[in-house]
């Protein structure tokens, strides 16, 4: 059955990164996942191809337009190229990205967002947490104001490519509990009272480097919030949107890929 939302560019995209998984990527994933790493010039082959550009105005380094079909095309190319770990670690920085966007002042946004959707800097998002996995509504990092600074004090865990991100986009309480006491904070990892320690050899996608961020009493200047204090939480659920509709359309180009393997098995029997 004809996709009845596909067009020419649509189809030229694919067909693109598609190529460039063939070529630069599926070749080298298992040596990378034993590695634990790819190649940091990769981020920037992918960042030249438009991936980390989506909803990211020209200005800033971006597509300067948004297309859901695009990043589902593309999202599902990398799952059918079985390069899992790869895609987490080189996309990490995608469900960061339309935050700092959104919500950073036009300075924030001027000075990082072209590095890192460029793929010369890496971000990451921070709001799984220790003591609550991905409730994002009980939060217990806090960031207490302190005259023109917040001071964030709490630990993260499970944050795709935070060994090697520059810049954190972090949920922490401001307020009261509940989902309305959550703000969003831009942190760059050279602040003082930020450290990280690596989780190695996970169950599986070891090229993705992933981390639990410590927080404390990590000062970072009111200009830092992304947003109104205490959106913090619709943001995150905004955000969420965009991460589901990649991770869903990488389980069906993996599920692709699963298919095909299997057909040429059988026909080798």
């Amino acid at each position: 059955m004809e996709n009845p939302f596909e067009n020419e560019e649509r189809r030229a995209f694919r067909d693109t990164v598609r190529r460039f998984l063939e070529a630069k990527v599926m070749p080298f994933t298992d040596e990378w996942d034993e590695a634990g790493e790819v190649p940091w010039a990769l981020h920037e082959q992918i960042g030249a191809l438009g991936l980390f550009g989506f909803g990211v105005e020209e200005e800033y380094g971006g597509l300067g337009f948004d297309d859901c079909f695009m990043r589902a095309a593309g999202s599902e190319e990398f799952g059918r190229a079985a390069a899992g770990s790869v895609f987490a670690a080189v996309g990490g920085r995608t469900i960061s990205i339309a935050p700092i966007q959104l919500f950073a002042s036009k300075e924030w946004k001027q000075k990082i967002l072209p590095e890192i959707v460029s793929g010369r800097r890496g971000s990451s998002l921070a709001i799984t947490e220790p003591s609550g996995g991905s409730d994002v509504a009980n939060l217990k990092t806090t960031a207490k104001r302190d005259g023109n600074h917040y001071v964030l004090n709490g630990a993260k865990t499970f944050i795709t490519g935070g060994m090697k991100s520059d810049y954190f986009v972090v949920g922490a309480r401001t307020g009261r509990s509940g989902l309305r006491g959550i703000s969003l904070f831009l942190v760059p990892c050279d602040t003082p009272g930020f450290s990280r320690t690596a989780i190695e050899r996970k169950m599986g996608w070891w090229a993705s480097d992933t981390a639990t961020l410590y927080f404390d009493n990590c000062r970072v200047p009111f200009e830092s919030m992304l947003g109104d204090e205490g959106q913090g939480f619709m943001a995150i659920m905004n955000n969420f949107n965009m991460e589901r509709l990649g991770m869903t359309a990488q389980m069906v180009g993996m599920s692709k890929h699963c298919l095909d393997e299997s057909i040429a098995w059988a026909k080798e029997r």
